[in-house]
């Protein structure tokens, strides 16, 4: 007998969580270490489950690849822990029950930064350790990215003949999280050779009866169901689950009805809850036809209409100036809105506002920006990862959509540590790459989670870039990144020698999309030693910095050195960008009214030459 004709005839009952165990007996590192250390508390664990019914016990690896082991000094580990791993579980069955070798995800949930073929690479390694020690088929589990996991499924499918799981997870009931629906992404599991598809994690027993109602019975391959004991609380830094194993029982035959024959547990779950989801099937047999739900209306989606040109689309087509006027620190506006209204009246495309720069706190630059669309003034926000965790981000870019603001810079964020709230924590759910991939994801009416927003945004999303390093060709292959995840134009770091803008045009020059050139006034030679000693990102050249020596204690002098000096750089600027990006220091924004004026006739003088 073998899992798939056994799967033919009968319902089978999986195990339940290993780390749910593992961390209420106060275990807080690697799980899969555990394998090497405490290989008899791993198979007391699988013996329990056995012991409460379970027909398929997986190995204790999910986590167990080089690049989740690296977090813990043990990416040399790989194949003794998986080795190590299906050992244990081997002993444990007594060859009365499967054994599956486990492979979660790699991103999982989480937002890590790796690349397809560092996931490939290091799927490929546990997956022949799994496959040389002899397991009776594969589990991959806890897959929010359906792109990672048609990838891993590939090369599995490839590599071996043995039975393997696929199972997705959701954010949302009925979605996964690119927007596609679970039934859709579970035919195209079974079309790449999984023989049984599925569900685990995230969602508790009735959200993911609710999202099977629309699913139907396969051709080849067979359901799966790992739900979650409920949804976790939390309480003294703690999470934990609530939910009763006695329920599992009348959960076991609701998940039946929907036709699946492999219900195991995920997060929460304990043999308790197995051995209610054993009972449950009891006089149970599979289901062979079903009545598929139709999916809930909602998905529809609006799309607004755009009015004018976006920022990009403006400096594809002539000179384009953004001013950035930082948000004041303090509440009184008016000064602010009057200095915002001289630059529009200068000539100023837009008004950047910076998400609370050197992580000092401001006015919120959504309102701000608000603000600013009543006088008639374009905003373009600053979004950072520090401030946000991930539903904050969703909520604020919400936010921003509903009223009217579509241009955006995302950015890293400055850390914590150095503004005037040290205490302050930084979130980075997100990096800037991932940030613009979600934001566009938006553009297409689809949330973090894959739920439907009913409306699709309308980001223009711009990325920074700085050149101000030692190795330029690399911070390009950066920026190429940004780039590729969906940045429509770039705004550069301030840039202070002519020579570096001649430089930045040539390794940009493979790029189609507008590059703002950053140029940030210095108003004294203390500001300017500052700058290129302290501000992390900006460099000044000596020359730059002489210059502003020489006139230091006038400030007249200084307000005119500086202007000079960013004349200069304006003027190689304009020659190879079509877009200036100009950074008001201190608020003097008397210094960039006279820029932007400077940036207007010289362009008035480029386009006449042009023409």
């Amino acid at each position: 007998m073998t899992l798939l004709t056994d799967l033919k005839e009968r319902i089978l009952i999986a195990d339940g969580a290993m780390g749910t165990i593992l961390y209420s007996n106060g275990v807080d590192r690697s799980f899969e270490e555990l394998n090497l250390t405490q290989p008899e508390q791993i198979q007391t664990i699988h013996e329990a489950y056995i012991n409460a019914g379970a027909n398929i016990i997986q190995t204790n690896t999910y986590g167990a690849n080089y690049i989740k082991l690296a977090r813990y000094g043990l990416e040399e580990q790989v194949k003794k822990i998986n080795q190590r791993a299906v050992q244990i579980a081997r002993k444990a069955s007594n060859n009365k029950v499967y054994v599956l070798g486990s492979i979660g995800g790699i991103h999982g949930g989480q937002t890590l930064t790796v690349t397809e073929d560092e996931i490939k690479r290091s799927f490929r390694e546990q997956l022949y350790c799994l496959l040389l020690e002899g397991v009776d088929g594969l589990i991959l589990e806890t897959y929010y990215s359906l792109d990672e996991l048609r990838t891993v499924l590939k090369i599995a499918r490839e590599e071996t003949d043995l039975p393997i799981i696929a199972n997705v997870s959701m954010h949302e009931p009925g979605v996964i999280e690119n927007g596609l629906a679970l039934a859709d992404a579970l035919k195209e599991l079974e079309s790449l050779g999984a023989d049984i598809v599925g569900t685990n994690c995230r969602l508790g027993p009735s959200q993911m009866v609710r999202s099977l109602e629309s699913v139907p019975l396969h051709e080849h391959a067979y359901l799966a169901a790992y739900p979650n004991a409920s949804l976790p609380a939390y309480r003294d830094g703690v999470l934990f689950y609530e939910n009763k194993p006695d329920y599992f029982k009348t959960c076991a035959s609701d998940l039946r009805d929907q036709g699946v024959r492999l219900i195991g547990g995920c997060c929460g779950t304990t043999p308790e809850h197995i051995r209610a989801l054993t009972e449950g099937i009891q006089g149970l047999v599979p289901l062979e036809q079903k009545n598929v739900k139709k999916p809930e209306e909602g998905n529809f989606l609006t799309e607004r209409i755009r009015v004018g040109k976006t920022i990009p689309e403006l400096a594809i087509e002539r000179h384009t100036v953004v001013v950035e006027l930082d948000a004041p620190k303090h509440l009184e506006m008016t000064g602010y809105i009057e200095a915002a209204k001289a630059l529009k009246q200068a000539g100023a495309d837009a008004i950047t506002l910076a998400d609370n720069s050197l992580a000092t706190p401001r006015i919120s630059n959504i309102a701000v920006a608000k603000l600013l669309i009543e006088q008639g003034i374009r905003p373009l926000v600053h979004l950072t990862c520090r401030d946000r965790n991930l539903i904050g981000l969703q909520s604020h870019l919400m936010g921003l959509h509903t009223l009217g603001i579509t241009e955006m810079l995302v950015i890293t964020g400055d850390p914590t540590k150095i503004g005037d709230f040290p205490g302050a924590t930084s979130v980075f759910d997100v990096n800037s790459f991932q940030l613009i991939e979600l934001i566009k994801k938006g553009n297409k009416g689809i949330s973090f989670s894959g739920k439907s927003l009913r409306e699709k945004t309308d980001f223009s999303v711009a990325a920074a870039f700085n050149p101000n390093v030692a190795n330029l060709k690399k911070a390009v292959q950066r920026l190429e990144r940004k780039i590729s995840s969906g940045a429509d134009y770039i705004l550069t770091q301030p840039v202070y020698s002519t020579e570096k803008i001649i430089e930045i045009k040539k390794e940009t020059a493979i790029f189609d999309i507008p590059i703002f050139l950053g140029i940030m006034p210095v108003t004294t030679s203390r500001n300017a030693e500052f700058l290129h000693n302290e501000v992390p990102g900006i460099k000044l050249t000596d020359e730059v910095r002489e210059r502003m020596r020489k006139v230091a204690g006038d400030k007249a002098q200084s307000t005119a050195e500086s202007i000079a000096i960013s004349k200069d750089l304006i003027d190689t600027a304009l020659e190879h960008f079509n877009g200036i990006y100009l950074i008001t220091p201190f608020m003097r924004y008397d210094i960039t009214i006279e820029l932007v004026e400077y940036i207007r006739e010289k362009t008035k003088v480029l386009e006449k030459v042009a023409y």
